[in-house]
């Protein structure tokens, strides 16, 4: 009887607890999604209610208004730096882009059924999840901005309070926000990254789709255990529960019969910035024509299988995340540009719609549509792994002068160790000067980015002042470093234009007295003059221009000493 009346309390409490904390999406009618006033008001109220819940307010948005991260852990030690030496961490973010808000509504659910005990309490990790990361896009709530979406009947908008899209700002961090995420991140360290968001794009069967961080940018040890192992696991799970997946579909028709690449998240993108710090990291994609309660569900069980199989696998992930380390040692190559491989792939059974064309009723020329009277199952080749089309050599240091505030308030909001140089000393380094380099034409997220850079290296000696700083490599954000220090990146700091200042030249000439000085220098320097004449000689277009021949002996003369001109103020030392 003492037995049965256990059980009984133990099931009375549990059913209370499931009931007395439904969200608002399943208290509604399936197509509704939480507000940020809901979603805090209820996240408060679970915290009350169990110790093992800490809602804690870790940042801001460009608004003004918190950001919260909901804490799950069921251990004594509350201290998460503590915590993670023996614990995995699985972290989540949410609600980047408010019009996709299904991991806000099933991450709720998934933290009342930790709470609540519905989900078997683990034994190695813990949660955390950033409740709602873009508030003021969140708080913009319509019905509209996303026009090709099948629910909820209200969200949020994709740009923040400024207008800037979050997930290209994880390296430039020009809004509190990613600012806010960094310090978080870095608070957490996790084992496990996941950000959850609703696709784009083509029709097709899948209501879960998936972007597997980049293995190369992984690094081959962690990159090849995600893909084959781990992740494969999870997907398998899902399988099981009856939701197949695919890897996103970027793409905007007719499946090529060739099959699709696997997307390069760089360093920009939430998924890209973790894989700098050895975290398997995944970006859901659930397929934004399904129902939304499907879609909720899937993200669900996605991040479920992951807590699942993270608490078997978690030791092997610490492992293999020191291990990986050792891949990014002083005097290795590193690869900084990558292309797809064309002569590697995997197959696999793509379950899509067909695409046909009919006359628009708008404008009578042909448009797309997909049948969903046509399904079809096409074995197709997936190319998820690439080549380096540039590298460098890893550093020992990094010289960073103080001068570059902004780029030393990057590195320690990003955990970087760095040492203040005593006194004025003299140094033997590695020199870069910008060679060449392209911009966008366009502005894009509050830049003109460049791209496609280049540098000329030399060996120099170069006195550094006291209080510049020594940036050593030997340490975990070794690949936040490269990635943002390195020019010849994607997204490096000189990409995102934080040293635009040096792409100008502050000192000319006026021509018609410089005229004079030119001839001079040419009577009086034969080897200039021969240069001269050989430029000429060797190239008719120079030959008939009399302003650019007079630019060229202004550049060749010492009178342009602007040190400063193109000269990148990073220093390496090998």
């Amino acid at each position: 009887m003492k037995l049965n009346a256990l059980l009984f309390l133990l099931t009375s409490s549990f059913l209370f607890s499931q009931n007395n904390f439904k969200t608002p999406f399943e208290k509604g009618n399936g197509n509704r999604t939480v507000t940020y006033d809901e979603m805090n008001a209820w996240y408060r109220d679970l915290a009350k209610n169990f110790n093992t819940i800490q809602y804690l307010q870790k940042g801001e948005d460009d608004n003004g208004k918190p950001i919260y991260v909901v804490l799950y852990n069921p251990f004594p030690e509350k201290e998460v730096a503590r915590l993670r030496k023996d614990k995995a961490v699985l972290f989540v973010n949410n609600g980047i882009h408010p019009g996709e808000p299904d991991g806000i509504d099933a991450t709720m659910m998934l933290m009342r059924d930790l709470a609540t005990g519905k989900i078997r309490k683990p034994q190695n990790f813990i949660v955390a999840a950033i409740s709602a990361y873009n508030v003021s896009g969140m708080m913009n709530r319509d019905p509209f901005s996303r026009a090709n979406q099948n629910g909820p009947e209200a969200y949020g908008f994709r740009g923040n309070a400024r207008n800037f899209d979050l997930n290209r700002d994880f390296i430039k961090a020009d809004t509190k926000n990613a600012r806010s995420f960094q310090e978080i991140y870095q608070w957490l360290k996790p084992d496990v990254f996941i950000d959850n968001h609703v696709s784009n794009g083509a029709d097709y069967q899948y209501t879960f789709t998936y972007i597997s961080t980049f293995k190369e940018r992984l690094g081959n040890v962690l990159g090849n255990y995600f893909y084959t192992t781990y992740q494969a696991k999870n997907l398998k799970d899902l399988k099981k529960i009856g939701y197949e997946s695919t890897p996103y579909v970027n793409i905007h028709g007719d499946v090529p019969d060739i099959g699709f690449a696997a997307f390069e998240d760089s360093p920009r993108y939430s998924t890209g910035y973790a894989s700098l710090f050895n975290a398997l990291s995944t970006m859901p994609e659930t397929h934004m024509l399904k129902p939304y309660d499907k879609r909720v569900d899937v993200t669900y069980q996605y991040m479920l299988v992951n807590l699942q199989n993270l608490d078997k696998e978690y030791e092997k992930i610490k492992q293999l995340r020191t291990e990986n380390l050792k891949q990014y040692q002083a005097g290795k190559p590193y690869g900084i540009r990558w292309k797809i491989d064309s002569t590697k792939y995997t197959t696999m059974d793509f379950k899509g719609y067909e695409g046909k064309y009919r006359p628009s009723e708008i404008s009578g020329k042909p448009r797309l549509y997909y049948d969903r009277n046509k399904p079809f199952t096409k074995n197709i080749k997936l190319f998820t792994t690439a080549i380096p089309t540039g590298f460098i050599t890893i550093p020992k240091y990094y010289v960073v002068p103080q001068a570059q505030y902004r780029v030393i308030e990057e590195l320690r909001r990003n955990g970087i160790q760095m040492t203040p140089i005593r006194k004025d000393s003299s140094m033997a380094v590695e020199s870069y000067r910008i060679n060449d380099f392209k911009t966008a034409k366009n502005p894009y997220e509050g830049h003109y980015p460049h791209f496609e850079t280049t540098v000329d290296r030399s060996n120099r000696n170069i006195l550094f002042s006291a209080g510049d700083y020594l940036v050593p490599t030997g340490q975990e954000g070794v690949k936040y470093l490269i990635e943002t220090l390195e020019p010849e990146a994607l997204d490096s700091f000189f990409n995102w234009n934080f040293f635009d200042g040096i792409l100008a030249q502050k000192e000319y000439y006026s021509a018609y007295i410089f005229e004079d000085t030119a001839a001079e220098l040419l009577r009086k320097d034969k080897t200039l003059k021969k240069k001269f004449e050989t430029k000429k000689a060797s190239d008719p277009k120079f030959a008939e221009d009399g302003t650019v021949q007079l630019d060229w002996i202004y550049r060749n003369s010492p009178y342009f000493e602007e040190k400063t001109f193109r000269q990148y103020p990073v220093y390496r030392i090998l």
